[in-house]
């Protein structure tokens, strides 16, 4: 029994408090599945700073109708993650006004497709034709029975990631693109060896003449991200390498569907299986590859890549 929709309209304040808090934490949800750290309560004046090219504080209190203390609240703790910064006025050096930082304008890149889900989540679950706010309520509060409300934008963001991404096999005029991913990618999370620096600027001639293979996802006509399939010395065996995506595309599951082509395409191809190096650091594509079916073999001693720690093997035949 809801006790709470039993009151009616007596209890319509409360109501739309334990949605709001609902919705919050389903975002919440949403947000720490793709890796991005940023509070649901903080979106209405991110969102409004990123619409003005510097604002004061005084400005987001009339734009947002909270208080000064709130609005101040909300300045801090973006600005403890680095989001924003303050500078003096110009004219009058008592204004602090309000921008982005470099970090804030990457999590709008990247925040800005999960809000386009959530909104169009919110119309799917308010499109009720009803004269009456109880009303509405109670559908939506019975929609989020029937799935969770972060389950419903999850599955909007995936509909859209694949819709928006492609990818095709290798051609000259991605070869800058292929080498700058992978440096980028080495730099952030080890170092770059001499091996990565022959294959990455000249790909044709240690992946492609030799019999291998090279994918680029795309987004609106754009390189942001990048894998290859390596010869091995084993027949019918070659090696996922260098798969890298842009740091403000990260966290769309683009290396998933990157992941997921070439496992695709080795089955077409009717390969024996897919092997692979990589260091147990990175836990979120090691959870992905174990996903997807790899299982760990013995790390041989000359390995190729001093930073691996880790070799894994994809069997497509039994």
């Amino acid at each position: 029994m809801d006790a709470l929709r039993g009151y009616g309209a007596l209890g319509l304040g409360s109501r739309l408090k334990r949605v709001s808090e609902y919705m919050m934490r389903e975002t919440q949800l949403v947000y720490n599945a793709y890796n991005i750290d940023f509070d649901p309560y903080l979106f209405p004046v991110f969102k409004t700073i990123s619409h003005y090219n510097g604002i004061t504080n005084t400005e987001l209190v009339e734009q947002l109708k909270f208080t000064q203390p709130a609005i101040t609240q909300f300045v801090n703790k973006l600005n403890k993650k680095g989001y924003i910064k303050q500078r003096n006025d110009k004219t009058d050096k008592r204004k602090k006004i309000i921008l982005l930082t470099k970090k804030g304008e990457n999590l709008l890149i990247n925040i800005k497709p999960i809000w386009n889900a959530i909104e169009k989540t919110v119309d799917e679950t308010v499109n009720h034709k009803s004269d009456s706010l109880i009303d509405q309520i109670n559908l939506l509060e019975d929609s989020f029975k029937t799935i969770d409300f972060n389950t419903m934008i999850l599955n909007n963001i995936e509909a859209s990631i694949a819709g928006q991404i492609t990818i095709n096999d290798y051609k000259t005029e991605y070869k800058q693109a292929f080498y700058d991913l992978n440096i980028e990618w080495l730099k952030t999370f080890f170092y770059v060896e001499p091996f990565d620096e022959d294959v990455l600027s000249k790909p044709e001639m240690y992946i492609i003449n030799k019999g291998g293979f090279i994918f680029f996802a795309l987004k609106n006509e754009h390189v942001v991200g990048t894998v290859a399939l390596m010869p091995t010395e084993e027949q019918g065996v070659l090696e996922l390498t260098k798969m890298a995506v842009l740091p403000h595309q990260r966290g769309q599951k683009i290396g998933q569907q990157l992941l997921q082509h070439c496992i695709d395409f080795a089955k077409v191809k009717e390969l024996k299986a897919l092997m692979l190096y990589s260091n147990t650091k990175l836990e979120n594509a090691i959870y992905l590859y174990r996903k997807y079916g790899f299982k760990e073999l013995e790390l041989e001693k000359n390995r190729p890549y001093k930073r691996s720690n880790i070799k894994m093997r994809l069997e497509l035949k039994a």
